[in-house]
């Protein structure tokens, strides 16, 4: 075979070149068309979407301040003003599609079609989501309270839609869905824990006494108040000594410090009175077999 000439190779290179610049200088002349006739459009819905997200936030901002006048709970306020900035925002965002021509009627039905297969692929999620709806509206509890529930207790932090935040007392949070929160039992005892605590002392002391020791000594610490409601009584006749049950509501967030402070306190005042806590004692009786 006879090699190719090279005047034949450079008018295939000089065609291939052509072709690119043609293409390159068709894509330019249509962006600049593109811009041309389109410029003011996109530069009106950019406007137009920043302008209507500016004032979502502000609409937000107003409905949140509204209900914080009307003492509205902090979550439903909070649910309220996201909902409503939300809202403005899609809004707006319809109105700038328009601006540039666009139908959102098939949008709307391609979201139609897409939420049903979502409905079907996420149904725990949205059961989240239904759950928080319904914990925001009837409200079981809010931001603040004490909350036990699937074995977890603490202070709730935050509701979101999907999930709820609550801190216990080692100022751990802990995330709760929310579908494992409604229909099942929950416990609210707002912002106190009931603390119990026991201490035993000997066969020896008036427990009757004792008793009055231990009401007069908590009495004298910062957080024993009326809203702590204390009582002491007998709780025990244990084999080795009589327990003493210990009960008063105390907040949350300072559940072991109360705790701590009171079995020393209570530590002292038995020194003090010579009052004695025992240890387990056991009676072995050794009896002599007589052949």
């Amino acid at each position: 075979m006879s090699a190719e000439q090279p005047s034949t190779i450079v008018d295939k290179t000089s065609g291939l070149l052509k072709d690119e610049i043609e293409q390159v200088t068709g894509f330019y002349q249509l962006l600049l068309d593109f811009f041309a006739n389109y410029s003011f459009q996109l530069v009106g819905a950019f406007i137009i979407f920043l302008l209507g997200y500016y004032i979502a936030g502000k609409f937000a901002k107003v409905v949140l301040r509204l209900c914080e006048n009307q003492q509205l709970d902090v979550t439903l306020s909070r649910f309220l003003a996201n909902t409503t900035k939300m809202l403005v925002v899609v809004m707006v965002t319809i109105v700038a599609l328009s601006k540039l021509g666009i139908s959102i009627t098939p949008f709307i039905a391609a979201i139609g079609a897409i939420s049903l297969g979502a409905s079907l692929a996420f149904q725990g999620l949205l059961a989240n989501y239904a759950a928080g709806f319904n914990i925001i509206l009837i409200r079981p509890f809010v931001v603040g309270d004490t909350i036990t529930v699937q074995g977890v207790k603490g202070i709730v932090q935050e509701v979101l839609l999907a999930y709820t935040i609550i801190k216990d007392e080692d100022e751990v949070e802990i995330t709760i869905p929310n579908k494992h929160i409604v229909g099942e039992v929950l416990h609210n005892s707002k912002s106190h824990t009931l603390l119990e605590m026991k201490v035993g002392i000997s066969y020896q002391d008036d427990p009757v006494a004792v008793i009055a020791l231990v009401e007069k000594t908590l009495q004298e610490l910062a957080f024993c108040d009326e809203a702590s409601k204390l009582q002491v009584g007998i709780d025990e006749f244990a084999d080795s000594a009589i327990n003493i049950g210990i009960r008063l509501w105390i907040p949350t967030s300072t559940l072991y410090q109360t705790k701590y402070q009171g079995y020393k306190a209570i530590y002292q005042a038995f020194s003090q009175h010579n009052v004695t806590i025992p240890f387990p004692q056991r009676d072995v009786h050794l009896i002599e077999k007589v052949d």
